[in-house]
Formats: C-alpha cells, structure tokens, sequence
C-alpha cells in the first residue's frame, strides 16, 4: 500500500461520464481519493453520500474527492442517480489503480476468503505527496474525519 510521504501515483481512469481523469490534472488542489468495493453496496452508499454532503465543505478548502471502485461508468451513473451523489466517480475494471495503490487484496465476509478493494482513502497535497492514510476504512464519520484532518493540513 502506498504509504505517507509518497509520492502518489498517477493514475488515469475513466469517470462516471467516460471521460478520462488524472490525478495529475489535478496537481495544485488537495486530493481525497477513496477507493471502496462496490457500488449500490450499503458501506459503499454511506462513504459515497457522506463525502457528497461534505463536498462544498472540501471544495472551500481546495479539495477534490475521487471516489475509484472496479465498477463500471455504467454501474457509477447508476449509482449517482439512484443516491444523488455529487462526487467523481472512477472506473478501475482492469484494476490497474487497485493494484497500483495496494488496495487490492484478501478480504473475509462471513467466513468466506476472496479478493477485492480494501476499503482505504488517501489524502494528497496540492504537490502530489501523499499527506495521510486510512486503511481498512470504518464508513462510519469517516468523511467528516477526513475533513478535520485537512483542515489540520491547512
């Protein structure tokens, strides 16, 4: 997993529209980049909703929220109308970015092992570098918890 002090990886997806996002193109904000496991999901709804209500709270303080899953644009469109979700949303069905960022991995539900997105978020600086992580994220205050600690950063 990519650690604090990193520089972060570019990474390059398609969103919710199909149109293509880097990370880079947004050198010069703070980043919040969250991956979750799946779309429609009930975890997945509460951290996507969250950062939504908080969205202009983030913006004023210069903070972008990218939201990525291995979902595809069609399942995210789906997604932000079902929930009126207002955050970008990106496509990682290769998972390349997954794999990249070590957010991909072995994860137990009911006894059961298989693979899949290890809930986690990172904090980028307007540079690039990876401020902060949260791994094996509870949905739970979370984004508002990230919301504090950028106002720290700030």
């Amino acid at each position: 997993m990519i650690t604090v002090g990193q520089k972060a990886p570019d990474l390059c997806l398609p969103d919710m529209d199909e149109k293509e996002t880097c990370l880079t193109d947004l050198r010069g904000k703070w980043v919040v980049l969250y991956f979750y496991p799946k779309d429609n999901t009930s975890g997945c709804t509460i951290e996507a909703s969250d950062f939504s209500r908080l969205k202009d709270e983030f913006r004023a303080l210069n903070a972008e929220i990218i939201g990525v899953s291995v979902d595809s644009a069609a399942s995210h469109r789906a997604f932000i109308k079902k929930h009126a979700l207002t955050i970008t949303l990106l496509s990682d069905t290769e998972r390349r970015a997954v794999s990249e960022w070590g957010v991909w991995g072995k994860k137990k539900l009911y006894g059961r092992e298989y693979e899949g997105t290890i809930r986690s978020t990172f904090l980028v600086d307007p540079e690039g570098t990876v401020r902060d992580v949260w791994d094996k994220v509870s949905v739970q205050n979370h984004a508002a918890d990230v919301l504090e600690r950028l106002k720290a950063h700030r």
